[in-house]
């Protein structure tokens, strides 16, 4: 994890709990985030992301713990500023425009204490900066989603704010257009050196917004790293199975000299040791085996055959059955395009080793 020095945002062991439910919607989370920081929370619906959203905005109480922004306690200790005092921006996936007003109205309108002078000014700068700068007379109805997304974000930062939220912001909109919008978010963010914190479902736009992504699951934030260290140190195995394409297969661990050595169903592996800086369960043991740990050789002696295929492009993923039963996953470059049924020769290329515990039967 990410050493923090200087925290701007510091959620420490908060928890939310709902009347009449058993379980805490939020339990027990920490995350910090540095000045600047981009932070995303990613997890299945139902995971308390979200609230941990609404809790840091001060629109949902805390039942334990605290919420600290630039030093100054927002929530806990009997403190609940409300949202106005939090200086927070917040951009939901509805962006919520007033249809009667035009594009420079929108944004100003959280700027009515301001002078006359000083709001066409701060509006014209962040129309620049969210690249609208000749679309301050247009209206909602005349732009597209991915603008009305902008005008969003303008209207969030015009108050310069201390912090910035983002409930699903992209959920709107297709697919391509959120990918490239992801990174164009996180430029302007970037220039304007804003400390942000994402809820999405999309792992590739946690991945292309995040410096530290946090993986919540039924109220726990299982990790808070950075996708790197998602991907290929994965702290719990929920965490394993829920980012990227992977299973787990049985395998047997051990140790000799400066090595481990896995026995696994594509054969044996090694890692240094020095190169591996996690825990390892040694002995009986379930390995994660990623999509990219393996690869189509035809004069491997190991032979899957395949039950699945989905094309991607520059890539098929296959899943794959070995003769022992064990599922695997695959991802073959496209134009090695074999048929559903066919059988193939694959070996494992492993460059983290990734163990835990035997699941319970």
């Amino acid at each position: 994890m990410p050493t923090i020095r200087s925290m701007f945002l510091d959620v420490n062991a908060l928890q939310v709990h709902y009347p009449g439910r058993h379980l805490a919607a939020v339990d027990s989370v920490s995350l910090q985030l540095k000045a600047g920081q981009m932070g995303v929370l990613i997890g299945p619906s139902g995971c308390g992301k979200t609230t941990l959203l609404r809790a840091v905005a001060g629109l949902e109480k805390i039942s334990a713990g605290s919420i600290r922004i630039n030093n100054n306690t927002v929530s806990g200790d009997g403190v609940h500023l409300p949202p106005e005092a939090r200086r927070i921006g917040m951009v939901f996936q509805d962006y919520a425009l007033f249809p009667h007003l035009n594009v420079a109205q929108n944004i100003a309108f959280g700027l009515h204490r301001w002078p006359a002078d000083q709001q066409r000014a701060r509006v014209n700068d962040v129309l620049a900066l969210v690249g609208l700068e000749n679309s301050g007379q247009r209206f909602a109805h005349e732009l597209s989603g991915g603008q009305q997304q902008r005008v969003a974000l303008a209207r969030a930062l015009a108050p310069q704010p201390q912090l910035l939220l983002l409930d699903e912001p992209f959920s709107n909109l297709d697919v391509d257009l959120r990918e490239r919008l992801a990174h164009e978010l996180r430029s302007i963010l970037k220039m304007a050196n804003t400390t942000a914190l994402f809820v999405t479902h999309d792992q590739l736009e946690a991945f292309a917004l995040g410096d530290v992504i946090g993986v919540m699951h039924q109220g726990k934030l299982q990790q808070w790293d950075d996708a790197y260290h998602l991907y290929h140190r994965p702290a719990t195995r929920f965490v394993a199975e829920f980012i990227g394409h992977g299973v787990f297969a049985p395998a047997q661990l051990r140790r000799e000299g400066d090595s481990l050595v896995l026995q696994t169903p594509l054969g044996e592996l090694r890692e240094d040791l020095t190169h591996n800086d996690g825990e390892q369960v040694l002995g009986d043991c379930d390995v994660l085996l990623r999509a990219d740990d393996i690869v189509h050789d035809d004069a491997a002696l190991v032979k899957a055959q395949i039950i699945r295929k989905a094309f991607r492009g520059s890539e098929f993923l296959y899943t794959l059955l070995l003769e022992s039963g064990q599922t695997l996953m695959a991802h073959v470059p496209s134009h090695h395009d074999h048929h559903i049924g066919e059988w193939i020769g694959i070996r494992a290329e492993v460059d983290h080793v990734v163990t835990f515990a035997k699941a319970a039967v």
